[in-house]
């Protein structure tokens, strides 16, 4: 079984099969399958993070993904293993901050992450640590600018903006959601400041007891050579996680 967790749909990608509603110009009948896909998470996903550097080197790291959603926050357990062992708790809480912390082998303690470095990821900035939350499906300000194609797939096109208090690096998101099963096939994530845009596609859809997934990931910066993937070599859409899994005793134990 090969998955990816979004908004994940992401961190993070997995929602429910049934009939998408008639999103139309209702930006919150296009939020329905997203937000429902962060709110029944219960996943584990084993694969690896691939930089492909502009002249085609290969740079890879094997890691293992666990999210759970528990009321009022999604939590998300990145451990990654060589070359370089880390293990990034991360959560998302639709109605209050959102926090990222770290651990290394020999830390007493998991650490704070600093928002500034969010931008960051285990393989530079092309998978942020920011990327594998997917807060914008619950940012205040949502447009479905049209229905429109990608590729063969009729999409709506939604537009996600933070508020005021959203801790974000990104101005805008704007994704591609296949109007038949709700799912984003690709996404434009716009970085504050420089107006940088991050292009995220996703292949490999398929259906497996009533979960949609993707197989990978791929996110470049338009206008620039080299790409990041994400790719997911086996895992569970329901794993039946529980709190224990994402203790600060857990994030230590390497």
């Amino acid at each position: 079984m090969r998955l990816i967790p979004t908004a994940l749909a992401a961190l993070l990608i997995l929602l429910p099969s049934a009939r998408a509603a008639d999103s139309k110009s209702d930006p919150q009948a296009a939020l329905t399958r997203p937000r429902q896909s962060l709110q029944s998470a219960d996943f584990r996903a084993v694969g690896h993070l691939v930089r492909v550097d502009p002249s085609g080197k290969r740079t890879s790291y094997a890691l293992t993904l666990k999210a759970h959603w528990f009321p009022g926050v999604l939590r998300v357990l990145c451990e990654i293993a060589a070359p370089a062992p880390a293990h990034i708790l991360l959560e998302m809480r639709p109605n209050g901050p959102d926090a990222i912390q770290i651990a290394h082998p020999g830390d007493k303690a998991p650490k704070a992450l600093p928002f500034d470095q969010w931008t960051d990821g285990p393989l530079g900035p092309g998978f942020s640590y920011e990327d594998l939350l997917e807060p914008q499906y619950f940012w205040p300000n949502q447009i479905v600018l049209k229905q429109t194609k990608y590729g063969a797939r009729d999409c709506d096109l939604l537009k996600s903006t933070p508020g005021p208090s959203d801790r974000t690096h990104y101005a805008e998101v704007r994704s591609w959601l296949d109007r038949s099963i709700g799912f984003p096939v690709y996404a434009e994530k716009t970085l504050k400041g420089t107006g940088k845009v991050k292009e995220f596609t996703y292949y490999g859809l398929r259906q497996n007891s009533g979960v949609w997934s993707a197989s990978q990931v791929e996110v470049k910066m338009r206008g620039q050579s080299g790409s990041t993937l994400l790719i997911v070599d086996r895992g569970s859409a329901k794993a039946n996680l529980d709190q224990k899994v994402f203790s600060s005793e857990q994030l230590i134990h390497f």
